[in-house]
């Protein structure tokens, strides 16, 4: 997300710092004028933007006392932090490992342009050599059809604020109750399609949430085996499935799960080109029978397992299917970027210092912009976010799972709200579902009552710090 102030005049100046007191979305920017600017030294934006004005007048003596606009946005840099330098143009090698961050791009009042970057967390900070203009995908423009896809079908669903949800399993009394405490809107429940599946169990998920007063998404998860065996023919079953079941009432469907890897979609067919194909047909399909269903794309795993090549027989990093949806023209059937976040230690306003490394999907702010990024600004639903703790069980997390270790059933309680917060604040995010609310640890290494709000003792902490930080 890029903002940008204008210095024009003090009426407008006043009118913005009102805002950013009462709007519900805080003003992300500040603009520095003649004589004593107000500070918000709580913000973070501040603080970085701060810390970059005062490094590029140290390092190129300047003045930016005042300044003629400055402009912000959060970045992802492949070289790392370092790459908009000389330094790192001689000796590539020296550039620190730390991939994203915000960038500041500063004008004077003489004109001049000056760039810095900072981290997240202002521990390190850089004045560019030169102003570099972040690379985003192309985005096809709506209703313009892409080589070999149908042309788009219109709906009207993608308005609305920011709400929450959970993942369930049983859509309970109980389950109800705890999701009243947190807040949630949305309750979010999974249906697999198999060749000849009727809708019956998508129609009584329905009937169940809207009797409960609660919107819903069902994840259409797919087969696997039946698309490899024949992709075309899949792709047309699977989609006209889930028209019938957008045309049973349901508030939005996210289209697969986990399309990157092959646990979720058939080995040497992986690829966001591909998974743009079936994501076309079925928006279209779902459009055709219920204009108003939210489509959300099916979120990829968080990972970077693959590689610096990005991709292997066995799946792809998430970033590279993401960026090879976009070239694809998938921002033209979806209402929503689907994303998951499943595996951060830390509160999610870190930007560093996970002990296993900065790699982006360790994080949430990086995460967000990881899917925010490449769809020329299409919103993102949280379709999975939440953080495993093994704290009320007997038993540790599995090996897989062993970075969790350490976290407290507070810091889950405490994390789940301030990433709610967070999503609201950033305007990207049109919805959270939080995974997950109900579920148990069955046996074997799957941690999915690790994860979830409700704890083994009866207790839900997160069900009152999310209904705390939703109901201001």
């Amino acid at each position: 997300m890029r903002k940008t102030i204008n210095g024009a005049s003090v009426l407008a100046l006043l009118l913005l710092l009102l805002l950013a007191m009462t709007a519900t979305a805080p003003v992300m920017a500040q603009v520095l004028v003649p004589g004593t600017p107000t500070p918000t030294p709580n913000d973070p934006i501040w603080r970085a933007f701060s810390a970059v004005r005062d490094a590029i007048e140290l390092e190129k003596k300047v003045d930016l006392t005042t300044v003629r606009n400055y402009e912000w946005e959060q970045a992802e840099w492949k070289g790392g932090i370092d790459d908009c330098t000389a330094l790192v143009t001689e000796d590539p090698a020296s550039a620190r490992k730390l991939y994203f961050g915000w960038v500041f791009t500063v004008t004077s009042l003489t004109g001049q342009v000056f760039q810095g970057r900072s981290s997240f967390d202002t521990t390190i900070i850089v004045v560019c050599d030169q102003v570099v203009t972040a690379a985003t995908a192309p985005t096809p423009l709506p209703g313009t059809p892409v080589a070999g896809l149908p042309t788009p079908i219109p709906g009207s669903a993608a308005a609305g604020g920011f709400e929450i949800g959970g993942h369930v399993l049983a859509m309970s009394p109980n389950t109800f109750s705890l999701m009243q405490r947190a807040g949630m809107r949305w309750v979010k429940v999974q249906v697999r399609h198999n060749p000849g599946t009727s809708t019956d169990q998508a129609a009584n998920y329905i009937n169940t949430a809207k009797a409960n007063g609660y919107k819903i998404l069902i994840g259409l998860l797919g087969s696997k085996d039946a698309l490899g065996a024949n992709f075309d023919g899949y792709t047309a079953e699977y989609s006209q499935f889930a028209a019938a079941v957008a045309a049973l009432g349901p508030d939005a469907i996210e289209v697969w799960n986990e399309p990157n890897i092959d646990r979720e979609w058939p080995a040497g067919q992986v690829s966001g080109a591909n998974y743009t194909r079936l994501l076309a047909a079925t928006y279209n399909a779902i459009k055709g029978r219920n204009a108003s269903v939210l489509v959300i794309s099916g979120a990829p795993a968080p990972t970077g397992f693959f590689g610096a090549a990005g991709c292997t027989a066995q799946g792809c990093n998430d970033d590279t299917f993401m960026q090879q949806m976009a070239q694809s023209g998938a921002a033209q059937y979806m209402d929503c970027v689907g994303l998951h976040y499943n595996e951060g230690i830390l509160s999610p306003s870190a930007g560093s210092g996970d002990p296993r490394g900065s790699y982006p999907t360790y994080y949430f702010g990086s995460m967000l912009q990881r899917g925010y990024g490449p769809f020329g600004g299409k919103p993102v639903c949280w379709t999975e976010l939440g953080y495993v703790t093994p704290q009320g069980y007997s038993t540790p997390l599995s090996a897989g799972f062993a970075w969790g270790q350490n976290t407290t059933v507070a810091q889950q309680a405490a994390w789940l709200a301030e990433a709610a917060t967070l999503s609201a604040q950033s305007g990207r995010v049109r919805l959270m579902i939080v995974w997950n609310v109900d579920f148990p640890s069955p046996a074997g290494d799957d941690p999915q009552g690790k994860y979830a709000m409700l704890r083994p003792d009866g207790s839900c902490p997160a069900c009152d710090t999310l209904g705390a930080v939703m109901r201001r």
